[in-house]
């Protein structure tokens, strides 16, 4: 008669106490992940509600402003009298000449405006400084002041940011909330609000923007420039302050 075996239970067996703590160090960095990914959904959910709350708010008050400034129009209507808009806070400047037979000055002027290229656009805050600026460099630009509707969908539609030296489109709010969060500014709708109304950061956001927000690449205008481009706007031309009629130039650009 052979011999009977017997077979250690499983409880019998010792596990090596190095083995034991590895299981006990990954199932706390499993359980770490897991918390850190519902942490993280919970405040990418607050952080929506945050932005639709301004996007609302944003929408609230261009129609606020859009009917005061019907309501100026019609009581100065109704005075006898003239409606005279408030002076533009932003411009959108685009070059539309080269570099040939051009001063050091503006050229220099053209280099801080980030215009290097024909078809270049940038938005600048209106101050004394800036109007002096674009006067000199006004042969080489033309400019004027863009609505909401063309501040909007040249973010959307042309917008780039500089992240990692590297060309980014705007494409998401990551992008904006990683570059611009610690001025507040955390969505495209955020954005476009900091430049439509010149907010209190759009110099650290926007201007600093050679370090952000890159000049915008246009095509050339739908049916080519005027014939005279080398006339001002108003003599039939096409460089100069355009006003809002920079708008149509735009979407013929854009």
């Amino acid at each position: 008669m052979a011999p009977s075996t017997t077979v250690p239970s499983a409880s019998a067996i010792e596990v090596p106490e190095t083995l034991l703590k590895k299981r006990k160090q990954n199932e706390k960095a499993r359980e770490e992940r897991l918390a850190a990914a519902a942490a993280a959904r919970k405040a990418s959910k607050a952080k929506r509600k945050v932005i639709f709350k301004r996007a609302e708010s944003y929408v609230k008050e261009y129609l606020s402003k859009e009917k005061e400034e019907i309501r100026l129009k019609r009581a100065a209507r109704s005075a006898g009298d003239f409606y005279v808009p408030a002076q533009p806070k932003v411009y959108f400047v685009v070059r539309i000449r080269g570099i040939n037979e051009i001063a050091p000055k503006p050229r220099k002027i053209l280099q801080l405006l980030r215009l290097l290229q024909i078809n270049n656009g940038v938005f600048v805050k209106v101050t004394k400084a800036t109007q002096q600026m674009l006067r000199l460099v006004e042969p080489y630009i033309t400019y004027g002041e863009p609505n909401l509707k063309t501040v909007r969908e040249l973010i959307y539609k042309r917008g780039y940011g500089k992240v990692d030296r590297q060309r980014i489109p705007l494409s998401n709010n990551a992008v904006i909330e990683e570059a611009l969060g610690k001025y507040n500014i955390l969505s495209i709708e955020d954005l476009v609000h900091e430049i439509f109304t010149v907010g209190p950061n759009f110099k650290q956001a926007i201007l600093e923007a050679s370090n952000f927000l890159w000049p915008f690449k246009l095509s050339n205008p739908n049916g080519g420039w005027r014939t005279r481009k080398f006339k001002h706007y108003v003599q039939g031309g096409d460089f100069g302050d355009r006003e809002d009629n920079i708008n149509k130039l735009i979407r013929q650009m854009n």
